[in-house]
């Protein structure tokens, strides 16, 4: 670009020497003698780096557009990960032949990754020698009073740092969250901290404990730690 702009003042009849002069005085630091080698030069540019520059614009003409208030914005295919965009750009009039390494190139040049889809978490995992409780509820979430029916499940939310799992025992009467807990894994104490809480509050204001439902989380409450807190605090599990 430089260079063009030299040779151009230089057919208006501007000697080099007072171009570049002018050019270093607006901040373009460039010499005669620099020019002059560039001229010098009769090597050819690659055919790759010719490529490579054609398939970046495409590929920017793909992820960007201007609105109409004049403004850059970046369209869905913006977000297209490696393979979704070569395939595109393949589809695009002239690039038929274009390679995935010089889109990766132009993605990697333009500071595109993609997006990726998070993979799944399952809270409920049996296990496969597990004892499961039987169904004392039959699907009838209602109580008489408070405090006849607990419910327990946990859940999670994706946040920035990663996945926050949340356990809590719900009073089906009142609707009332008896406790909860929080933690980064499925721990058992994901699940054994909650249900310890509403024992001892259940202790605390002396009133008897009547029968408890779990959700049937055979991996993260492990049988045999629940029925010691099940049986000490006088309850009936269900499933």
């Amino acid at each position: 670009m430089m260079a063009g702009f030299i040779d151009q003042m230089k057919a208006d009849g501007f000697a080099v020497e007072s171009i570049c002069r002018v050019l270093r005085e607006q901040g373009c630091q460039i010499a005669a003698r620099t020019y002059r080698s560039w001229k010098a030069r009769t090597t050819t540019v690659a055919a790759r780096t010719i490529g490579d520059a054609h398939v970046l614009d495409k590929v920017r003409d793909l992820a960007w557009v201007t609105n109409h208030v004049g403004q850059r914005q970046m369209t869905p295919e913006g977000l297209y990960g490696r393979r979704k965009m070569t395939a595109l750009v393949r589809r695009q009039p002239g690039f038929a032949e274009a390679s995935a390494g010089s889109v990766d190139r132009a993605m990697t040049a333009l500071g595109l990754s993609g997006v990726r889809r998070g993979k799944g978490i399952r809270t409920t995992i049996p296990a496969k020698d597990g004892t499961r409780a039987g169904d004392l509820l039959d699907r009838d979430f209602t109580a008489p009073w408070p405090d006849h029916t607990w419910v327990m499940d946990f859940t999670y939310v994706r946040t920035w740092a990663g996945f926050a799992y949340v356990a809590f025992i719900l009073d089906v009467y009142s609707q009332r969250i008896v406790a909860w807990h929080a933690a980064a894994s499925m721990h058992t104490d994901l699940v054994l901290t909650p249900l310890r809480m509403a024992v001892w509050q259940r202790d605390r204001e002396g009133r008897p404990i009547q029968p408890w439902r779990s959700s049937g989380l055979s991996r993260s409450t492990p049988s045999d730690f629940c029925s010691i807190i099940v049986l000490a605090a006088g309850m009936t599990t269900s499933m």
